[in-house]
């Protein structure tokens, strides 16, 4: 019985593209009580391997949290697994904006301590005891309310390339640290506020929301969806769309586009771009934004030393990083030193205080 990858991304893709059949990029999250996560993830594998399944999924004794890619003609026996499971019948799918049949070219599915990493003990607060979903209609309603604080509650190099309009975006590189630095600078209005929150697919607002509920907001609100949803709610009901930018995404993709605003600038020249890419130096593999000039001048590469470094041959550059791991700028998502024009956020409480 398989129960791990036996392809590489390369052979993977080569057999998507021979198929030439479409495929639906769409994710997912449930909390749940799942008593033996590592049973629960091999029998995930063993069924989706054969659907033809890709993708990154997180399982934990806290639920399930999914983002994932299916073959189109595969989707009625996908979903009918989801429904044979007792949390997961159904679940909400977010659908994908926009589909990209390489999105993703692998099947994990990892067990994690948690399905987002939040750093929070479960065990002090009810975590079922969460915010107000709200649709799309009333999200718009409620942000133009002069009594509701908006927060993004993602991650720097997410909103830097696509928020919604007013929104107070956190600087911040994981998840778990915006939570204390938002209770401390709206502590002020946990009663007189709406706090309402949003991210890409709910999930981190999800868990937020009966954090916050805990700490004493008493108006605490979530984008039910996420970004995602929000998007094919407002394309389908004709909905002004209050999305600027584009929404960053977890897979090959990047992003995906929402208004056709550029908020964002190529990290190397400063020219309008909000296309993310990696360091094509595989010991440095950099998160950042670069334009389409700096790609072809600098090779896809962050600085002229990476450049110089992946211009070696492969089995030098290999060479080169046996024992060293990976560059700590690989930890710094577009913000490493020699960026000239990273994106700076550390004022944007301040904006919000004044």
């Amino acid at each position: 019985m398989q129960l791990y990858n036996t392809l590489s991304a390369k052979e993977r893709a080569e057999l998507i593209e021979k198929a030439g059949k479409d495929r639906l990029t769409i994710s997912f999250y449930a909390y749940a009580k799942i008593g033996n996560p590592q049973l629960f993830r091999n029998h995930l594998f063993v069924v989706w391997n054969e659907l033809d399944v890709l993708g990154r999924i997180y399982v934990a004794h806290e639920g399930i949290n999914a983002q994932l890619s299916v073959p189109a003609d595969n989707f009625d026996a996908f979903k009918a697994h989801l429904d044979s499971i007792s949390f997961l019948e159904d679940v909400r799918l977010n659908i994908a904006v926009e589909h990209d049949n390489f999105a993703f070219l692998k099947l994990k599915v990892k067990v994690r301590d948690k399905i987002v990493s939040d750093g929070l003990n479960d065990d002090t607060f009810d975590v079922t005891n969460k915010g107000i979903h709200v649709d799309a209609k009333t999200f718009n309603q409620l942000i133009e309310d002069e009594n509701t604080i908006l927060v993004d509650m993602r991650n720097h190099y997410e909103s830097e390339i696509g928020h919604f309009k007013n929104a107070i975006l956190p600087d911040v590189d994981t998840f778990r640290e915006s939570l204390p630095i938002i209770e401390e600078d709206l502590k002020a209005h946990k009663e007189d506020k709406n706090l309402v929150m949003y991210c890409t697919g709910g999930i981190r607002c999800e868990k937020a929301s009966a954090y916050y509920k805990h700490k004493g907001f008493k108006n605490v609100y979530q984008l039910e969806g996420g970004i995602i949803n929000y998007v094919r709610q407002v394309n389908a009901q004709g909905l002004e769309n209050k999305f600027i930018g584009k929404n960053f995404v977890f897979d090959e993709r990047r992003s995906e586009r929402i208004s056709d605003d550029v908020i964002a600038h190529c990290h190397q020249c400063g020219a309008p771009a909000d296309l993310h890419t990696n360091c094509a130096n595989e010991a440095c593999h950099l998160l950042f934004i670069q334009c389409d000039d700096c790609k072809e001048k600098m090779e896809n590469c962050c600085s002229t030393t990476c450049m110089e470094i992946h211009r070696l041959p492969y089995e030098e550059q290999k060479a080169l990083r046996k024992g060293q791991g990976n560059s700590n700028d690989i930890f710094k998502k577009g913000r490493a030193d020699h960026l000239p024009y990273k994106k700076d956020l550390r004022n944007i409480f301040e904006v919000f205080r004044d």
